[in-house]
C-alpha cells in the first residue's frame, strides 16, 4: 500500500516539476523573447509638434467636412462605454438610425444612397473601431479634397498610405485607419487652410 502511494506521490512530483519548468519558466521566457524580437507597437498618434493626440487603435469623433469620418459609435467614441447597441437587425429603432445615416451621408458626399457601404451606416461591436472600408474612404475623397484645397490625387495617396491589407493576404479585409489618415491631413496643414467646420 505504501509502495503504491509512494509511486503515485513520486509521479505527481515529477509531473509538477515538468509543468512548472514548462509553464512557469520556459513559456514566459519564450513570450519575453518573442516580444523583444517584435518591432515596437506604439499606437500613439502625434501631431506635427510631437504631442500625443490620440491612439491609432481608438476611433475619434470628427466634425467638419474637411475630415474623413469614422464608423458610427453606439457609445459616442467613449472608451468607458465601449460596446454595441445590441439592437437586433429587425429593430425599428436601428432600421430608422441606419436610414437616417444613409440619407445624411448621401447628401454630405453627393452620392447615391444605394452606394453607401455598410460600415458607414453601422457601428462596430466595440463602437471604437478606427478602421473603415476602402470603399467608404474613397466615397469621402472628393469632399475632403474640396474642403482642404488638396488635389484629389493627394488625398487618394493619403488614403492609400493608410490602407492595410489582410493579414497574410487572406485573414480579414482591406481597411483604412481613419485616425492615422486624419492625422496625416492635420499634419499636412491643409485642414488648417480650409474653410473650417460646417
Amino acid at each position: 500500500m505504501l509502495t503504491i502511494f509512494g509511486r503515485q506521490v513520486l509521479t505527481g512530483a515529477k509531473v509538477l516539476l515538468v509543468f512548472t519548468l514548462l509553464l512557469g519558466l520556459a513559456y514566459p521566457l519564450a513570450m519575453v523573447l518573442f516580444a523583444k524580437a517584435m518591432p515596437a507597437q506604439d499606437s500613439s498618434i502625434r501631431n506635427s509638434a510631437g504631442e500625443v493626440v490620440g491612439s491609432s487603435h481608438i476611433a475619434q469623433p470628427m466634425s467638419g467636412d474637411r475630415w474623413f469620418f469614422p464608423r458610427p459609435s453606439a457609445g459616442d467614441y467613449d472608451g468607458l462605454a465601449s460596446g454595441a447597441s445590441n439592437l437586433a437587425t429587425t429593430n425599428p429603432e436601428l432600421v430608422a438610425m441606419i436610414e437616417n445615416r444613409r440619407a445624411k451621408i448621401a447628401v454630405r458626399e453627393n452620392a447615391d444612397p444605394a452606394s453607401i457601404p455598410a460600415d458607414a451606416l453601422t457601428s462596430s461591436a466595440s463602437g471604437l473601431d478606427p478602421d473603415i472600408s476602402p470603399e467608404y474612404a474613397r466615397l469621402q475623397v472628393i469632399r475632403v479634397a474640396r474642403e482642404t484645397g488638396l488635389s484629389q490625387k493627394e488625398v487618394e495617396s493619403m488614403v492609400e498610405a493608410n490602407t492595410h491589407q489582410p493579414l497574410l493576404g487572406f485573414i480579414g479585409e482591406p481597411r483604412v485607419n481613419v485616425v492615422t489618415l486624419n492625422n496625416d491631413l492635420a499634419n499636412s496643414g491643409a485642414a488648417d487652410r480650409s474653410s473650417g467646420e460646417h
